[in-house]
């Protein structure tokens, strides 16, 4: 193996195999490697990183570079192994006697493979499995905490949320800078990456503690903005709003009732095909009036925009004309067939992007609209068969996890160039560097039931530590009958949990299906059914009491929220935190996931099972005092009353 070195980069020829690894960030290294004669230059997910100044240099066994903490060995025999001091956080994992490895058989396994792929490969990458806990990832729909020993698909579905960043209880944090489709496997042998097709290696490591990690990942992958100060309260929505007035009532009531609305939303099928972005005028005949009255209400406007186009819309065949839609590599050009025959439109293409963006700004934002729900953001495909699309950038296998992040960058500089500062906007998926572009990640199309809800809150803990901090859920779940036995309770449960999260949003496709629409046609804005009602007061005088409760609760919390969103922007850090992520050195915040943190200060320890009146709680070191009550505990394990109207929280006494 030869070396070379070109000020911080520490070069590694081995055959027709390149490895480039340089110092990224503080206390990090990118690590390239490939077969081709030069690396490809794409961005992926990696910014430009603030100037580093690393050490390089030969020793007796190869080359090493240094930058900060985290220290690269690349030896003779072409692995890598990571160091911070002398401990080894991560090493290259290969079972082949021809490379001398001293513990190893002639399996001929080695650590990074290569398998043509048409023009490009499949690659997979191998680590030595440690003794370990590992977070972060995104979002998975399970409940499981420690992804030590799980198989994650890399890819984008409705309620699946792939980002491949990973916190190691080593002390490191690790990025696979690629956005195609593959599979991460924390197996108990080895860890394996896997990519179903690329034309490099590109991976990202950094040593530290849980928040060094995550302001060092942020730092090169980017930090939410500002949250906008008036929706830090309640967010009103349901399946669906279906004409202006009925908005206008609900927004009217909860000012009767005196209720703090600060959002609500108008969901699917306002338009009259998917593609139009547009209202249908038949149902909401003045935009510009029923916005004014909601701001002189002090509430924001939501609406809905799918990224689908339907072959009988308006912007179908401009669209098409242009190269602005989704190919499909067989077949009809066909994405999806929810009540249409649509295709995606490309957001890969800033062509495309701005296009939309254009309908949007002409239809929407110019009549008083605020801000966007970038629903089926995956995008949702009607079969996730992921080699038969392609996007202006490359097949959907190589480049597909990149649509999310670059769909919410459309809107987000869409409402930068037309002055807009306080930027939100509501979406179903994301990857490396969504949280840039103001995304406000929810968990996508999800049950009603107790075991769903346990779901969401590891999902959360997840995908805070994956680099998202604003994220939410459909309180109450999305799919729901509101005539099922204990319904009510979950509503209450999921709404106490909410109020003590990022967003506190009440959605859902509420049953039974009795309500007829509006239009006996197959399109426009009255054909498409809608839920029951799903405002605070919907579900009787027992559930408005708690919930209300909760609704003033998180408006006295509002000062309180500010701080953990100020955090998000600066430092990188969740909103909602794992215990570990504040009590690094504590050994049993390793284990809690039932648990978290709601900025540095309040730990919420959520009702997850029905019929709950009491939970176990562990308080780490220190002295907290009860939210409800003002008792005063010290570090310990307690069995805490949870009566319906309560979840145990408690403030940190510093």
């Amino acid at each position: 193996m030869e070396f070379a070195f070109e000020e911080d980069v520490l070069i590694a020829q081995a055959g027709y195999e390149k490895i480039r690894i340089e110092a990224w960030g503080r206390d990090a290294l990118r690590v390239r490697a490939t077969l081709n004669a030069n690396f490809s230059g794409a961005e992926k997910g990696l910014g430009e990183p603030p100037a580093q100044q690393a050490e390089c240099g030969l020793f007796e066994c190869g080359a090493y570079i240094r930058n900060g903490k985290l220290r690269c060995e690349v030896h003779h025999n072409g692995y890598l192994t990571f160091f911070e001091g002398e401990r080894v956080l991560l090493k290259e994992y290969y079972r082949d006697f021809s490379w001398a490895n001293e513990h190893s058989p002639s399996m001929k396994l080695r650590a990074r493979e290569y398998r043509s792929h048409g023009t490009d490969y499949e690659i997979t990458l191998r680590f030595e499995a440690r003794e370990e806990k590992l977070f972060g990832m995104g979002q998975y729909q399970q409940p499981i905490f420690d992804l030590k020993g799980c198989v994650l698909e890399l890819a984008q579905r409705n309620s699946q949320i792939s980002i491949p960043f990973v916190l190691s209880s080593r002390g490191y944090g690790f990025l696979l800078n690629h956005p195609g489709v593959g599979e991460a496997m924390f197996g108990s042998n080895f860890t394996q990456w896997r990519e179903v097709c690329s034309d490099e290696i590109d991976y990202w490591v950094v040593a530290g503690s849980p928040k060094e990690v995550l302001e060092r990942y942020t730092e090169v992958t980017g930090r939410a903005p500002a949250f906008p100060e008036n929706a830090l309260g309640l967010w009103q929505s349901k399946l669906r709003y279906r004409t202006q007035e009925e908005v206008l009532s609900v927004a009217r009531e909860y000012k009767k009732r005196g209720i703090s609305l600060d959002v609500i939303v108008i969901d699917f099928f306002h338009w009259i095909r998917q593609g139009d972005w547009a209202f249908d005028e038949d149902y909401w005949p003045d935009v510009r009036a029923m916005t004014g009255e909601l701001h002189e209400m002090g509430v924001r406007c939501m609406v809905s925009v799918w990224p689908t186009v339907d072959r009988k819309s308006v912007n179908y065949q401009p669209m098409r004309e242009r190269g602005l839609l989704v190919r499909t590599e067989r077949g009809a050009p066909q994405c999806f067939d929810f009540q249409g025959d649509t295709v995606i439109y490309d957001a890969t293409n800033p062509a495309a992007r701005d296009y939309l963006w254009a309908c949007v700004k002409r239809n929407y934002y110019d009549k008083g609209v605020d801000c966007f729900w970038l629903d089926e953001a995956e995008p949702e495909y009607a079969a996730y068969d992921f080699d038969h699309f392609r996007y202006s950038v490359g097949p959907v296998v190589k480049t597909g996890n990149l649509y999310p992040r670059e769909h919410v960058k459309g809107f987000y500089e869409g409402l930068k160039r037309a002055g807009r500062e306080d930027i939100v906007n509501l979406t179903r998926s994301a990857w490396v560097g969504s949280q840039k572009y103001a995304a406000l990640v929810w968990s996508g199309d999800i049950c009603s039931n107790f075991q769903t809800l346990r779901d969401q809150l590891t999902a959360g803990l997840h995908i805070g530590i994956a680099g998202i901090p604003w994220w939410t859920t459909d309180t109450g779940g999305f799919f729901g009958d509101v005539t099922a036995e204990g319904f009510s309770e979950l509503l209450i449960r999921w709404f106490e949990f909410s109020a003590f999260s990022p967003v506190l949003r009440l959605h859902g496709d509420r049953g039974p299906h009795d309500i007829p629409p509006l239009s006996d046609l197959d399109h426009g804005g009255g054909f498409s059914p809608t839920g029951r009602p799903n405002e605070v007061w919907s579900y009787g005088e027992e559930v408005e009491t708690v919930l209300r409760q909760y609704v003033r609760i998180r408006t006295e919390l509002k000062s309180y929220l500010r701080g953990a969103f100020h955090e998000a922007s600066e430092k990188g850090y969740p909103v909602i935190r794992t215990l570990f992520f504040e009590f690094p050195e504590d050994a049993e915040a390793w284990e809690i996931g039932d648990e978290y943190m709601l900025g540095g200060t309040l730990l919420v320890a959520p009702v997850l099972y029905e019929g709950m009146r009491s939970r176990k709680v562990y308080l780490p070191r220190g002295e907290w005092e009860d939210f409800f009550t003002g008792e005063v505990f010290q570090g310990g394990t307690y069995e805490v009353a949870a009566p319906l109207d309560k979840i145990p929280v408690f403030i940190r006494r510093r």
